[in-house]
This record gives structure tokens, sequence and C-alpha cells, in this order.
């Protein structure tokens, strides 16, 4: 079984690898044509006070009556002026409108400096900068991931920051090139797969359980959300972010980007059930090694159960946390429940968290029966009356 299992996995790896190299992407993300990214540019507000006369005269008095603006002192020089260096004081609008940030001496700013702009409204204050706390954040989080699991923490870091430029550079350029999404999908989720369970795991053969029963539980999901997703016909042009995409670079296939995020998406919560089954299978076979593989497929099967409660669970709650604007702005525009149910916007959310959790609930049968297979079991004893399933 071993023989067989590396046979099925090798070509996975051969296959993926080759399809990583032959749509890697050959340049970065640039702008669609006649459109200039804005310099981003860091600074800290020394003082807020009236416009001067020449921003007043362009930006004007604004919905308050009056003109308000900050002086920045800026971090950094931008790259597109040769006028700014580190150090100087510019002089911002304040922001307006619904939303905007309220500034105030001492916050640090992100601004935006058009170079093409009149002298006067060459800066604006975008957003607050938290580059400290966030970096902080995710330096508290590595350091709690190494201490809880040392070398396989910081392996597990390894593996998260692959992914995550495989994201970056792998995913988001083809797209933005006209790939298919589905092809796309499928190579970053096995690739991500491969460099996240052996990296994260070791090169080991429940890793490689862990690895067919992740593909075969993704398979399914993306077989699901594909049917599910066009009989249901679902544009996601619902999404703020996607309109807006579509003004910018029109010729991108939006139905297949709902699908991509699908597949990506349940991947995320498959790998964490699928190491532990066949986690579970292996400690099983380890406590008991006279066990028949019935008897250890139905343990398993009882630790499986528990967690695929738990894990739906969670998977619903996190989609439902991550709806919470969508969900309130139905509730205030849609005449009840159902409407809201079976709009564009909220009936993506509900399909990935349904497919996710159909993935969920396939891979623990999927992964346990390759597990128990491979690891084995007495021969004379896999005969042992049915009641060992009982529970």
């Amino acid at each position: 079984m071993r023989l067989v299992l590396f046979a099925l996995v090798l070509p996975l790896v051969a296959v993926t690898a080759v399809a990583l190299i032959a749509l890697w992407p050959d340049s970065d993300v640039t702008g669609p044509q006649g459109y200039e990214r804005p310099e981003r540019v860091t600074g800290e507000i020394v003082s807020v006070q009236a416009c001067s006369p020449g921003l007043e005269s362009v930006v004007g008095p604004g919905p308050t009556g009056r003109c308000s603006a900050a002086t920045v002192t800026l971090d950094e020089a931008p790259a597109d002026s040769t006028t700014f260096s580190a150090g100087d004081e510019v002089e911002a609008p304040a922001p307006l409108g619904s939303g905007a940030p309220r500034v105030a001496v001492g916050d640090d700013v992100v601004l935006f400096h058009a170079a093409d702009n009149l002298e006067a409204v060459q800066w604006s204050i975008v957003d607050f900068d938290r580059s400290t706390p966030m970096y902080l954040m995710v330096l508290v989080f590595a350091l709690a991931v190494i201490v809880l699991s040392r070398w396989r923490g910081v392996a597990s870091l390894l593996s998260l920051a692959l992914s995550l430029a495989l994201v970056i550079w792998f995913v988001l350029p083809n797209l933005l090139a006209g790939q298919s999404p589905l092809i796309v999908a499928i190579v970053a989720a096995s690739a991500v797969m491969i460099v996240t369970l052996y990296l994260g795991h070791g090169i080991r053969a429940v890793t490689s359980v862990a690895l067919l029963g992740t593909l075969l539980s993704l398979t399914l999901a993306g077989v699901l959300g594909a049917l599910f997703s066009g009989a249901a016909r679902f544009t996601g042009f619902s999404n703020e972010s996607v309109s807006f995409l579509s003004a910018l670079q029109g010729d991108l296939d939006y139905e297949g980007l709902i699908l991509a995020g699908l597949i990506i998406g349940a991947l995320g919560v498959l790998d964490d059930v699928t190491v532990t089954q066949a986690a579970a299978v292996w400690e099983l076979r380890a406590a008991d090694p006279k066990a028949s593989r019935r008897r250890v497929y139905a343990g398993a099967m009882r630790i499986g159960r528990s967690h695929v409660t738990a894990a739906v669970n969670t998977l619903v709650l996190a989609y439902a946390s991550s709806m919470l604007p969508i969900l309130l702005l139905l509730s205030l525009t849609s005449s009840d429940f159902t409407s809201a149910f079976l709009s564009d916007g909220i009936g993506q959310e509900v399909l990935r968290a349904l497919v996710g959790g159909l993935g969920i609930i396939a891979a623990v049968p999927i992964t346990t029966v390759i597990a128990v297979l491979v690891a084995g079991g007495p021969p004379e004893v896999d005969a042992e009356p049915a009641h060992a399933d009982q529970s």
C-alpha cells in the first residue's frame, strides 16, 4: 500500500511542478493602460490648520464651510519626484466625506502623491499608517507559533509564507492576464497542498495520506461548487470591489473568479481535517497494534465526527462574520430573509460555506479509508465482528 501511495503522490507532485513552470507569469502585475498608480508615502501630522489660500482656491470651503489642512512631515521621499525628500513638510487637505479618517497632531498617515497635479493639490491623506501595530501583531503570532511548536512551527510559518507568495506572484498575475481562473486555482491549490503539508508535517506516509485525502475532497468540493454556481447563475457583481475591478479591467472571467475563490477557500479548512484524521489513524494503530482495520476505522471515524461538527460550525461562523456589513445592508433594504438569502452577494457566501462544509464531511471518511489501508493491520484479526464499530 505504501508503494501504491508513492505511485499516486509522485505524479501529482510532478504534474503540479510542470504546471507551475508552464503557467508562471512573465512579468509583475501592471495597471491598466492609461491608469497611473499614485505614489504611496507615509508621514506624521505635525499640525492641523486652515488651508493656505492656494489650496483653498482649488479644494473649496468643504461641507463645513471652511477648508482644513494638515501639515505632514514625510518619512520618505516619493519615487516620482526629485523635489521632495525625507523630513520635508507638505500640506494636504484633511479628508472629507462619510467614513473619512479624522486626523490629529501626532497621527501617522498614508499620503498619495500625484506629481502631475497642481502644486497646491499634489498631496492627499488617504488612510492611517498601520504598519507598526500590524507588524507587531505578525511578530507576536510568529513567536507564539514557534514557542508552541518549535521547529515544526518554523516550518509551518515558512509554508504559510510560501503559500501567500504563491497567491501574490502566481495566482493574481495569471488571473489579470486572462488565464482560466479554474485552472489557475487548481494548480495553486495543489502547490499549496504539497508545500504546506510536507513542510509542516514532514515527508512521511501519514502526510501523503492527508495530501490524497485533501485532493479528493477538494475535487468533490470543486465539482459541487461548479454545478451549483452555474445553476444559481451568480455574477459576482454585488461586490463593490468587483464592480470597481470591472471598470479597470472588464475582460476577466468573473464567474470563474467565484469558483477559484471557492476552491482556494475550501483548501484552507480541508487540510486541517485531513491531517488530523490521518494522524488519528496512526495514533490508534500505535496504541493497539493488534487492532483490526475495521476497529481502527471505527475509532478514527468517532474522532472525525466530533471534528466535523466543530469545523463546520467554525467555517459557517467565519463566513457569517465576514458578511456582517452586507447582512446589515440587506436587513435594511430587503423585504424578508428569503430575499436576502437568495441575493447574489449573500448567496455566493452561503454557497462557499455549504460547499466547504460538504468537503469537510467527505474528507473524514475518504482520508480515514486511505489511512487505514496504508497504516496496515494484522490480517488474521481483520475479520473481527461488526460490534467493534458500535459507539
